[in-house]
């Protein structure tokens, strides 16, 4: 079974590139894996295994 996870990020107008690479690879460390991303990376939806 799936889980999923909707991130709206507030990256700020400094880094804003940066930040963005650091909340995706935080996610991951904790599993997580891109499925969508909006436009002007609006949201961020997430999936993993439920039960890992």
């Amino acid at each position: 079974m799936k889980e999923y996870k909707l991130v709206q990020p507030k990256l700020g107008f400094k880094n804003r590139i940066q930040n963005f690479e650091n909340l995706l690879n935080q996610y991951a460390r904790e599993g997580w894996v891109v499925k969508d991303i909006g436009v002007n990376w609006s949201s961020v939806v997430f999936e993993r295994d439920k039960n890992r």
